[in-house]
């Protein structure tokens, strides 16, 4: 992985915007990936980057760090008593920031933390804001690099096997319930050498699928019977997830569940045939939602998302008239329409898609499963 490459992206951005030291933070109470796409950590750390192109990594757990971390010091959050203001009191010392520099904190800092840390950290400008260094690494993570998109390669051919492998269990009989779809994924993928799954696997028979995400995620209660079930899981590799959603339609089956099927088959297309560089995300769920409209449905969810080292990262592809992100080469995200229905239950089809210069590449191979 290019960590120092990406750290180098956010050093550019912390000299323009004047500012000499960042402070992000992945612990329990305030989770941010941005310090493993930075560093290669796992989890559980404090990550600072200085404005003279050092990274000092504070982990919860040191031994891991040595294994998985890149960066020019690590220091054990223990030292500090796991008191991140400490370790950012320290930090200023390690990095040789010069009083009164400015010092960004994350922007979900409580209001009594931030004044700990102006109290204990008086000699620093102590700047949270929310248009500072979270926006800016989003977008930076947007655009996938080629280490990112050879993972991603590589765990879609996985995730392409474990969705054969499953049509074919149920097909047999072998796989007869929502658990055990769950824990056949769970347990396969960890047999593939995957890191797990992205996210709780869900798994919905006809039953429960008329939920936009069943609660609970599985049951005991049986899979892939008459009319529609959902199956929407993902893998991980090297933390980086992928999202795919299947639906299992077994006969008999209504003549609106034949229509939803087909409609859902159509926005998908729809969708797709409008991915390209430049476009606004929000175009492209809005012509999927006149599509649904014109046939008296509506799709209770956005269209899409992007993925990465979370199962819901940016850019997003929905409707609301704040979104204003735009489609560019190097991203990769879902395309997923669905229709629901109390009664007839509900159909979803979702792949992963990474747009190259030359258009959509469709990484993964969903499908609806007629039986």
């Amino acid at each position: 992985m290019s960590y120092s490459e990406r750290r180098e992206k956010v050093y550019a951005w912390m000299e323009t915007e004047g500012i000499n030291l960042v402070m992000l933070q992945d612990n329990e109470d305030r989770r941010d990936s941005a310090v493993r796409w930075l560093s290669g950590h796992p989890a559980d750390a404090v990550l600072f980057l200085s404005s003279d192109r050092k990274a000092l990594l504070v982990p919860w757990d040191i031994n891991m760090a040595q294994l998985y971390a890149s960066c020019d010091m690590l220091i054990p959050f223990t030292a500090y008593s796991l008191d991140p203001v400490n370790a950012l009191l320290d930090a200023t010392y390690n990095l040789k920031t010069p009083a009164g520099g400015k010092i960004e904190i994350s922007s979900v800092t409580s209001y009594p933390d931030f004044l700990r840390y102006v109290e204990k950290i008086s000699d620093y400008d102590i700047i949270c804001r929310k248009d500072g260094i979270k926006p800016e690494i989003d977008r930076l993570r947007m655009i996938k690099d080629d280490d990112e998109i050879r993972v991603y390669r590589a765990l879609s051919v996985f995730t392409n096997q474990v969705m054969d492998d499953v049509e074919k269990n149920v097909r047999e009989g072998v796989l007869r319930t929502e658990v055990d779809v769950a824990i056949f994924i769970e347990y396969t993928v960890r047999q593939q050498g995957c890191d797990g799954t992205g996210f709780p696997t869900l798994a919905a028979g006809p039953g429960r699928s008329f939920g936009i995400h069943a609660f609970p995620t599985y049951t005991s209660a049986p899979f892939a019977g008459p009319g529609l079930s959902i199956l929407d899981f993902g893998l991980v590799m090297h933390g980086y997830t992928t999202d795919v959603t299947m639906t299992f339609a077994r006969e008999p089956l209504s003549a609106r569940q034949e229509k939803n099927l087909g409609l859902v088959i159509k926005a998908y297309d729809l969708a797709l045939s409008k991915v390209k560089d430049g476009v606004l995300c929000r175009t492209i769920a809005q012509a999927v939602d006149m599509f649904f409209k014109k046939s008296r449905r509506s799709m209770p969810h956005g269209l899409g998302h992007g993925i990465g080292l979370q199962p819901h990262e940016a850019p997003f592809l929905r409707s609301r008239a704040d979104n204003e992100w735009h489609l560019a080469p190097g991203m990769i995200f879902t395309i997923e329409p669905g229709l629901y229905d109390p009664v007839e239950g509900g159909c979803r089809f979702e792949n992963d898609v990474l747009l190259t210069e030359n258009g959509p590449e469709v990484l993964t191979e969903s499908r609806i499963v007629r039986m």
